[in-house]
């Protein structure tokens, strides 16, 4: 049986691979994306970057109301700040994985208290872009 998992992604990661590649690395979004897609075997990816801050709210209200199994998010720099995106993911209901390509908590201290934290099964930090493959087949097994 296929499921649906959904990989959102926030601000400013449409510029993956040109900005800051010494944090983020070479790897592009639309690398990201056939990563996920490849990990992701027989399941269905909906892969989503945004830059603003209410469309990612309405991606993760329409991953609950929708046939979602589970959500991999990104909020990049909407982590630390975003309540508005931690009330939506608490009305999922379902496995999140928390994503970020940097280690977090060995960068500046602002970037040490997520918000997205309290509500996500798991946490990923510091892979790279591979983390979105592992954050993939670590839902998968959150699902099976």
């Amino acid at each position: 049986m296929s499921r649906t998992i959904h990989v959102l992604n926030g601000p400013n990661l449409n510029r993956l691979g040109k900005r800051e590649p010494e944090i983020y690395g070479h790897t592009t979004l639309a690398e990201v994306e056939a990563m996920c897609r490849q990990a992701a075997g027989a399941d269905t990816v909906v892969f989503r970057q945004t830059n603003w801050e209410g469309q990612l709210v309405e991606w993760i209200h329409e991953a609950t109301d929708g046939d979602a199994a589970g959500i991999v998010i990104n909020p990049a720099g909407l982590t630390f700040t975003s309540i508005p995106v931690l009330d939506a993911l608490k009305m999922f209901g379902r496995p999140i994985i928390e994503l970020h390509i940097s280690n977090i908590h060995r960068r500046e201290a602002i970037y040490h208290r997520s918000l997205v934290s309290t509500v996500a099964t798991a946490v990923i930090a510091g892979l790279g872009a591979r983390g979105y493959a592992t954050a993939i087949r670590s839902m998968q097994d959150l699902l099976a």
